[in-house]
This record gives C-alpha cells, sequence and structure tokens, in this order.
C-alpha cells in the first residue's frame, strides 16, 4: 500500500479561488477592497523571496497590497510609528510584519504592537488567549492550512488521536489548539518526550513540526495514519551535484509514505497553504471590520 499524497499546491490554488471570489463579492456588492500591508525590516534574502510572493499572490486574488520596506537599522520607535499608522488604516485590514526580526528589535513587542483584528499571523497574545479558550480569533496560517487539508481529506475528525511534535507558538501549540476544537485527543510531543516513537505510533494523524529533517522514519507511524509535514528544511545533495541542496520536511517521506494512509510532501504540501491561508485571514478580517458574512470554508 502506498498513501495518498495530500496536493498542498492543487489545495491552496482552490482556497484562493475562493478568496478571488470573495473579493470581487466584496467589492460588487459593498465597494470594499481587502487591503494587506506585509513590513519587511532588512535584507534577509529568504524573508525578500517571501515578501514577494505574498504582495504578488494578495493582487492576484484582487486585493490591495500595500509594501513597507524599512532599512535594517530601523529603530523600534520608527517601526512600531509605521504599525500604529497601519492600525488606524482603514483600507488596510492585514498587518504583516516579517519575521526573523534585526536582533535589536523586540519580535513580542512588535507583534503586541498591530491591531490584534489586524493581525492576520494570528500570533499577537489576544489572538492566542481567544483561540486557546475557543473564541473567534485570527489563527496562524500554517496550522490552518494544515487543519483544512485535514478536514478536506477526513471529514469530521471527531475523535481521531492526533499527535503534534514539536511546540512552537507558530505551529505545535496552535495545531494542539485547533485540533482539539475538531474534537480529536490531542498530545503535544517534543524533543524530551519519552519513548516518542511509541507515542506517535498511537496517532491517527501526526502534525510533525520540529524543524529536524527526516527525524521521523516510517516506522514510528501507526498504519493508515495521515501525515502532515509542516518541516521545510535544506540538505546537502551530492547527487544533483557539488555544492547541491534539496528541501525535505521532518519525515522521512519514502519510509512514512510506504506505510502512512495519507501524507503531505515536502515542498508541495503544507508550504503553499501558509501564502493561501494568510489571504483567506485578510479577507476575513476586512469582513470581520465591516460587519459582513465571514467568507464559508476559510475560517476556523
Amino acid at each position: 500500500m502506498s498513501a495518498t499524497v495530500i496536493d498542498g499546491k492543487a489545495f491552496a490554488a482552490t482556497v484562493r479561488e475562493k478568496v478571488a471570489a470573495h473579493v470581487a463579492r466584496l467589492k460588487a456588492d459593498h465597494g470594499v477592497t481587502p487591503g494587506l500591508a506585509v513590513v519587511l525590516v532588512g535584507e534577509d534574502p529568504a524573508s525578500q523571496v517571501y515578501v514577494r510572493s505574498k504582495g504578488k499572490m494578495t493582487v492576484e486574488v484582487g486585493m490591495n497590497s500595500y509594501e513597507h520596506k524599512l532599512d535594517v537599522d530601523t529603530s523600534e520607535a520608527d517601526l512600531l510609528a509605521l504599525i500604529d499608522r497601519l492600525n488606524g488604516d482603514p483600507d488596510v485590514h492585514g498587518i504583516l510584519v516579517q519575521l526573523p526580526l534585526p536582533g535589536h528589535l523586540d519580535e513580542d513587542l512588535v507583534i503586541n504592537a498591530i491591531d490584534p483584528a489586524k493581525d492576520v499571523d494570528g500570533f499577537h497574545i489576544s489572538n492566542v488567549g481567544l483561540l486557546g479558550t475557543g473564541q473567534k480569533s485570527m489563527v496562524p496560517c500554517t496550522p490552518l492550512g494544515c487543519l483544512m487539508m485535514l478536514r478536506a481529506h477526513h471529514g469530521d475528525l471527531s475523535g481521531m488521536d492526533a499527535v503534534v511534535i514539536g511546540r512552537s507558538k507558530i505551529v505545535g501549540k496552535p495545531m494542539a489548539q485547533l485540533l482539539l476544537g475538531d474534537s480529536c485527543t490531542v498530545t503535544i510531543a517534543h524533543s524530551r518526550t519519552k519513548d516518542l516513537p511509541q507515542v506517535v505510533r498511537r496517532a491517527d494523524i501526526v502534525v510533525a513540526a520540529v524543524g529536524r529533517p527526516q527525524m521521523v522514519p516510517g516506522d514510528w507511524i501507526k498504519p493508515g495514519a495521515t501525515v502532515i509535514d509542516v518541516g521545510i528544511n535544506r540538505i546537502d545533495a551530492p547527487e544533483k551535484g557539488a555544492g547541491k541542496t534539496r528541501l525535505v520536511g521532518d519525515v522521512d517521506y519514502d519510509s512514512c509514505a510506504a506505510i502512512a494512509g495519507a501524507i503531505t510532501p515536502v515542498p508541495g504540501g503544507v508550504g503553499p497553504m501558509t501564502i493561501a491561508c494568510l489571504l483567506a485571514n485578510t479577507v476575513t478580517a476586512c469582513c470581520r471590520a465591516n460587519g459582513l458574512a465571514e467568507p464559508e470554508g476559510l475560517t476556523v
């Protein structure tokens, strides 16, 4: 048996289509255009690629894209002043500050300066608290994308045993909250978990988000389980030539795919869903700001 491959690229395309359709309706029926502001401090090459990609897709679905590029030595006061302006700008419905920030800037302070209603990354402490207490919040994009794919594959997740490997505030913890919200039995495992293989083996759903290449082998997986691989790791690939690299996830794809019932590939699995869910969150924020119905199937 080999696992069903959950194609994140194709799934993300359908999410973007839904977003574009909702944006068109907002414009036609209410004269409202959702706007996303992305703030980039410094010249980090990976961040520049992300920001370009986010801007391009924002425009493709019919939304307004506002890019703010600041020098690497921008002061905290200047960055906070920009966020304050964006908080007060009625044309901006979503604000995203690209992480990581240069070392002299306090990430928590900056994130918590964003209006929680415009915090499309879902990192503000108010949104973390709302999610944790089961209230309406902005949900972090990567876990939201994982949940959408799990719901699409399984329908009802109620009663399933889920193990999340990794306890980051960006993926692990919010992922666990979302799965609890869908009535899974949830374990958060991590590097210090005793007998990690045994814990993972009982799971119907495994979400791997540790940031360690190919850490989870196939013999940790229960036959037929669904494996969602959040990891994106670059490793040496001498078979491609000297100095070449390739992307791998946190699970050993080949051995896991031989046992699992369904699995997300890397690349082309969870990654494309993250930006699609950022666009979905921006539309949701716009609808909430204007007292309009939220888009079906794009929110929790």
